[in-house]
């Protein structure tokens, strides 16, 4: 299905002189209106093809029909995402989920819906049919040589179908890890991975970078290799100057200040991006924004200072991409509204009086600088993303428009109520 843009502007001419009003009361108290429009039209959010269809949980899935059966139809949707908000414009995939088999056809498809490719991510956390050895023990860490060889070769693999796809990035996240005391001796598992890691990195394209995720926990409930920031900053200082750190919202333990993790890998350098999500305890993988906005807006702050003081791009030098699926909500209107959520919260740090938070931190006026900040927090930024987006040619309300236009139903008819299982 492919939305046309008079069904877009037909719908947003229903809704521009309400739209006008809240914005022009908006606009009225924002000093660098343009600038934060600008920086609003560019910023964009890769969607995961994995997210396109309903995730689920070991108890089950329950799939809402119409959702894509092949990388063709996932690509179709990320297509109708960014018509509707224009906020959407690249897709990540995760190898071998999704494998190209005509790259070049792919690559052509995705030019016709205005997209390209992120990151492309690796996967050595499930044994995949007609795989030789087994990842029940861990992949890059594993004691068995010929296990850490397999799995670099599939590392190098899916660069391999990044550069046939335009990507410029691989993305690697490692299950290894331990569930008991003793199972595995810490430092050689370090070792291994390093050593295995220094393998792939050596076969990065020159402009290419690589992202190492960690997480502290799950499927290894004892130890995982890379646990947390300081192991993945370890590890990326080692490999050089193309390796940085992913910063995934659902990886890390409760209370974690993940805001000042983002400020310090800035301040080195070393971060590479994030794989946006929320949770109430652990990796819940829960649409953005749904439980702490505030959080995600405090991180939003961090990122837009350090980015500024290194004198970065915000819209290119880091990269920015969902990483949710749950199985209770239509996958499209789950994506659309993470993307919303994100970029509220970057609007909100965009309004941020640095000049008056910076005198208030120099003062020690601890109350005024956590006015300051909620002052922008608070700021209803809603009307900033409707103009930036109506500017774009996007939908003034995405979700609106979406049922409006009854896409999940064309969906369906034009896919049926069965569905293929995205690989969660």
């Amino acid at each position: 299905m492919r939305l046309e843009k008079y069904q877009i502007d037909e719908l947003n001419q229903q809704q521009l002189a309400d739209h006008k009003h809240r914005f022009e009361c908006m606009a009225e108290g924002v000093l660098n209106l343009n600038d934060v429009i600008q920086k609003l039209s560019v910023f964009n959010i890769a969607i995961p093809s994995w997210a396109l269809g309903t995730g689920g949980t070991r108890f089950g899935r329950f799939s809402g029909g119409g959702e894509p059966r092949s990388l063709e139809e996932k690509i179709e949707d990320v297509g109708l995402i960014h018509a509707l908000n224009k906020s959407s414009n690249s897709i990540s995939l995760h190898i071998p989920w999704d494998i190209p088999e005509n790259a070049p056809a792919i690559k052509k498809l995705t030019d016709q819906y205005g997209l390209h490719f992120d990151a492309v991510n690796s996967n050595t956390f499930q044994d995949q049919p007609g795989q030789k050895h087994s990842y029940k023990f861990g992949s890059l860490h594993h004691v068995n040589k010929e296990v850490r060889k397999q799995a670099i070769a599939h590392n190098i693999e899916v660069i391999k179908y990044g550069v046939a796809l335009g990507s410029k990035a691989l993305s690697v996240w490692l299950s290894d890890g331990s569930n008991f005391p003793g199972q595995l001796n810490f430092r050689t598992a370090f070792q291994h991975t390093l050593e295995s890691l220094r393998e792939i990195y050596q076969s990065l394209p020159a402009d290419w970078k690589i992202w190492i995720e960690y997480k502290p926990y799950e499927p290894n409930f004892y130890s995982t290799s890379i646990a947390d920031w300081g192991q993945s900053y370890l590890l990326t200082s080692e490999l050089g100057d193309k390796a940085g750190t992913l910063v995934d919202l659902g990886h890390h333990l409760q209370g974690t200040n993940i805001e000042q993790i983002v400020s310090l890998l800035l301040m080195k350098g070393k971060l590479a991006g994030f794989h946006f999500n929320d949770s109430k305890y652990g990796d819940d993988d829960l649409t953005v924004g749904s439980i702490n906005p505030y959080q995600l807006f405090l991180i939003f702050a961090e990122l837009v200072e350090g980015m500024d003081a290194r004198g970065m791009n915000h819209a290119r030098d880091l990269g920015w991409m969902i990483d949710a699926s749950h199985n209770v909500k239509d996958p499209v209107e789950d994506l659309i509204q993470s993307v919303e959520a994100i970029k509220i919260a970057y609007a909100q740090a965009l309004l941020i009086d640095r000049k008056e938070l910076l005198n208030a931190q120099q003062n020690n006026d601890v109350s005024l600088a956590q006015e300051i900040l909620q002052q922008a927090f608070r700021t209803d930024v809603r009307p900033l993303l409707a103009e930036s987006r109506l500017r774009m040619g996007g939908a003034l309300q995405p979700i609106v428009a979406y049922r409006h236009l009854q896409i999940r139903k064309n969906l369906i008819k034009e896919r049926g109520l069965e569905s293929v299982a995205t690989g969660l």
